[in-house]
C-alpha cells in the first residue's frame, strides 16, 4: 500500500473525533466555551444518528438528559424540537425514580442537531476518519486523518461510538461495518494501542425494522403519550409544546417464536463463538432472553415509530444475531407481526473500547495530557450516557486549555458523576447502562431539580447562559418563598377544618399545625389543601411539584444530606498519582495492585474500587496521618 503524504490541515484548540451523541456534545461545549473546535466524523449522515432505538430518556437515562440540559448541553433542547410522543415513567413510585422518556423522529433529530452544529460559532464540522493521534512527551499534539491531513491541537476528545473496529454479525455471516450500514473506522485502534491504551471488544445489537402497513395493530395494546406532558429542557418549562402525538404499541412473543429460536440457537453469532465481546446485560438479544429465561412463555415487544416521514417501525425487545431467514421466521410468530415485511434486518455489532480505569474523573488520560475519551469507547451504552460524558469531556478539554481546574461532578452531585465514577473507578466488562439503582443519593438527584443542582455550575464555567441562570435562580427563589410561607401558615382544629380533612380521607386535627405539616401527610397534597389557602399565588406546575416534593421528603432528604457530608470527608482527601502504596504496611496485596492500576484521585474514589476494603482505607488513613505528623514535627 502506498504511503499517504501528510499535509497541514489547520490548527485548533480542540479536535473531537466522532460526531455521535458524545462527540456532538463535546464539540458544542468546547466551541461555546470559546475554543476553536474541529468536529470530525466518518460520515456527516452519522451525526447523532439513532442507530438503535428511536427514543431519548427512560429510567435513569432521563435524569442524565435533564442534567446535560442544566449544565448547558444540547440533547434536551434538540429532543424537545423533534419528539413525537412523551411519557413520564414510574409515576406509581416515588419522585426519585420518575423518568421522562420520549419517542423521537430520528431523521429530524439528526437534521436539527446538524443545523445547530453548522450554525455554531467556533465549530468546524468536517467529514474525515482519524487514523492516528499525535503525542509528544506525554502531551497530545493533534490528529492525522486517513487522507493525510494533520490537524494540530493541544486537546483531543475521542468519541468513536460503535464505529471503531466495527464488525456486524448475522448468524454465520459477519463483515466489517459500522452501525446501520455505515463505514466503520479501523486505523485508529492501532494508534491507541501504540499509545499504551488497554483495549477490549464489546458488543451491542439492534432489532429489525418492519413496514408499518404489514403490522396487525388490532392484536396489540396501544400506548398513547401523556396528555399533560412536560419538556426535557428547563428552558422550555413554561412553553406549550403540544403536538399530535403518535402512539406506540405493546405485544408479546409466543411459545412458537421461542421454539424457532431454540431450534436455530446454534446459528446465532453469539453461540457460534464468532463474537469475542460481551453484550449489554440489561438489553439482551431475544435468543439470550429465551435461553436465560426458559420458563417464560412470552416476552414484551414494543412497536415504536421511527419518525413521521417513514413507515419503518422499530421492534424493541427483539434484537438478534441470528441469520436473516431465521429472523424473518421468528418475527412472524410475534403477535401482530404474522405478516411483517422486513425493511432492515436485526444484527449484532462488535467494536473496540478502552479500559476506562486509565482515565481521570475529568475523562482525561492519566499519563497523556490533553487526551480525553467519552461515550461507548469508555464502555458505556446508550445515547444519554454518551452525551453526558461528551459534555464533560468537552468542558474539561476547554478548561485545561484555559489553565483552569477540571469540572469533577461527585456521586452526590449528579447522575453524570455516578456514571463517570463507575467507569473510571470500577471499569466494566460489558456495556454500562445508567439506572437509578446505581445512584446511592438518588433522592437528592431527582430529574426535577437538576437545574437547581447544576445550572450554577454550568453558569460558572461559561456554558449556561445568563438567561438560563437567572431563570433558575428565579425558580429557586419562588420555591423557597413558598416553602417559607407554608411553614408559617397555621391551620386550626376547628370543626369546619376537621370536616374538610375527613372529606379528604385524613384524620382531624387536635392542635394547630402548619400547612407544611398537613402536606406531609401521605394522603394529602399541595393541590388538595388549596381549600385552606385561598390567598396562594398561581404558581407554575413545576414549582408546585418542587414545593410538594421538598415538603413530603424533607426528613429523608436531610438524612441523605448528612450522609453526603460524611462521605465528602473522604472525597476531600486527595491522593497523588504517585502515592507510595508500596510503602503502606498492612495494605493487602489485592488492594495495592488495584490502587496502582486505577490511581484514585481521592480516598473516596479509592474506597469504591473493587477489591479495596474498608480496612484497606483505614490503613491508608493511618499512613497519611502518620506522615502528616512527621512532616509537621520536622517543620
Amino acid at each position: 500500500m502506498k504511503k499517504i503524504p501528510r499535509f497541514e490541515g489547520g490548527s485548533y484548540d480542540v479536535v473531537v473525533i466522532g460526531a455521535g451523541h458524545a462527540g456532538t456534545e463535546a464539540g458544542l461545549a468546547a466551541s461555546r466555551m470559546g475554543q476553536k473546535t474541529l468536529l470530525l466524523t466518518i460520515n456527516l449522515d452519522s451525526l447523532v444518528a439513532m442507530s438503535c432505538n428511536p427514543n431519548i430518556g427512560g429510567t435513569g437515562k432521563g435524569h442524565l438528559v435533564r442534567e446535560i440540559d442544566a449544565l448547558g448541553g444540547e440533547m434536551a433542547k434538540n429532543i424537545d424540537k423533534t419528539f413525537i410522543q412523551s411519557r413520564m415513567l414510574n409515576l406509581s413510585k416515588g419522585p426519585a425514580v420518575h423518568s421522562l422518556r420520549v419517542q423521537a423522529d430520528k431523521r429530524k433529530y439528526h437534521e436539527e442537531m446538524k443545523k445547530t452544529v453548522e450554525d455554531q460559532e467556533n465549530l468546524d464540522l468536517e467529514e474525515g476518519e482519524v487514523a492516528e493521534i499525535l503525542v509528544e512527551d506525554g502531551q497530545v499534539q493533534g490528529v492525522v486523518t486517513t487522507t493525510g491531513a494533520v490537524y494540530r491541537a493541544p486537546a483531543v476528545v475521542v468519541c468513536t461510538g460503535t464505529f471503531l473496529g466495527g464488525r456486524v454479525y448475522m448468524g454465520e455471516l459477519n463483515f466489517k461495518s459500522g452501525p446501520v450500514g455505515m463505514k466503520g473506522a479501523y486505523d485508529l485502534t492501532d494508534s491507541l494501542k501504540a499509545l499504551g491504551l488497554p483495549m477490549m471488544r464489546l458488543k451491542t445489537g439492534t432489532p429489525a425494522r418492519v413496514h408499518r402497513d404489514s403490522i396487525d395493530f388490532s392484536q396489540m395494546e396501544i400506548q398513547e403519550g401523556d396528555e399533560d406532558f412536560e419538556p426535557f429542557s428547563f428552558l422550555n418549562i413554561d412553553k406549550d409544546l403540544s403536538i399530535d402525538q403518535v402512539p406506540c404499541y405493546l405485544t408479546y412473543t409466543t411459545p412458537e417464536c421461542h421454539e424457532v429460536i431454540k431450534e436455530n440457537i446454534n446459528r446465532a453469532a453469539m453461540y457460534l463463538g464468532d463474537i469475542e465481546g460481551t453484550g449489554p446485560r440489561y438489553c439482551p438479544s431475544i435468543e439470550d432472553k429465551v435461553v436465560r429465561f426458559s420458563d417464560k412463555d412470552a416476552h414484551q415487544v414494543f412497536i415504536e415509530p421511527e419518525g413521521l416521514t417513514t413507515k419503518e417501525m422499530y421492534i424493541q425487545g427483539v434484537s438478534s444475531s441470528l441469520p436473516e431467514e431465521v429472523q424473518k421466521n421468528l418475527y412472524k410468530h410475534i403477535r401482530g407481526l404474522e405478516h411483517a415485511k422486513f425493511m432492515r434486518n436485526a444484527y449484532a455489532i462488535e467494536y473496540d473500547a478502552i479500559d476506562a480505569t486509565v482515565l481521570k474523573r475529568s475523562l482525561e488520560h492519566q499519563k497523556i495530557g490533553g487526551l480525553f475519551f467519552a461515550g461507548q469507547i469508555n464502555g458505556s451504552s446508550g445515547y444519554e450516557e454518551a452525551a453526558g460524558q461528551g459534555l464533560i469531556a468537552g468542558i474539561n478539554a476547554s478548561l485545561r486549555n484555559q489553565g483552569k481546574d477540571p469540572l469533577i461532578l461527585g456521586r452526590s452531585e449528579a447522575y453524570i458523576g455516578v456514571l463517570i465514577d463507575d467507569l473510571v473507578t470500577k471499569g466494566t466488562k460489558e456495556p454500562y447502562r445508567m439506572m437509578t439503582s446505581r445512584a446511592e443519593y438518588r433522592l437528592t438527584l431527582r430529574q426535577d431539580n437538576a437545574d437547581l443542582r447544576l445550572t450554577p455550575i454550568g453558569y460558572k464555567i461559561g456554558l449556561a447562559s445568563q438567561d438560563r441562570y437567572d431563570r433558575t435562580m428565579d425558580r429557586k427563589g419562588q420555591v423557597e418563598e413558598e416553602l417559607e410561607r407554608l411553614d408559617k401558615l397555621q391551620i386550626n382544629p376547628t370543626k369546619e377544618n376537621n370536616d374538610i380533612l375527613e372529606s379528604l380521607g385524613s384524620t382531624p386535627l387536635k392542635n394547630s399545625v402548619s400547612l407544611s405539616e398537613l402536606i406531609r401527610r401521605p394522603e394529602l397534597s399541595y393541590e388538595s389543601l388549596g381549600v385552606f389557602d385561598p390567598d396562594r399565588k398561581d404558581l407554575r406546575r413545576d414549582i408546585k411539584r418542587q414545593v410538594e416534593i421538598q415538603i413530603k421528603y424533607k426528613g429523608y432528604i436531610e438524612k441523605q444530606a448528612q450522609q453526603i457530608r460524611q462521605v465528602k470527608k473522604l472525597e476531600n482527601r486527595a491522593l497523588a498519582y504517585d502515592f507510595p502504596y508500596d510503602q503502606v504496611r498492612g495494605l493487602r496485596n489485592e488492594a495495592r495492585e488495584k490502587l496502582l492500576k486505577v490511581h484514585p484521585e481521592t480516598l473516596g474514589q479509592a474506597s469504591r474500587i473493587t477489591g479495596v476494603s474498608p480496612a484497606d482505607i483505614n490503613v491508608l488513613l493511618i499512613f497519611i496521618e502518620q506522615n502528616k505528623r512527621l512532616e509537621n514535627a520536622e517543620d
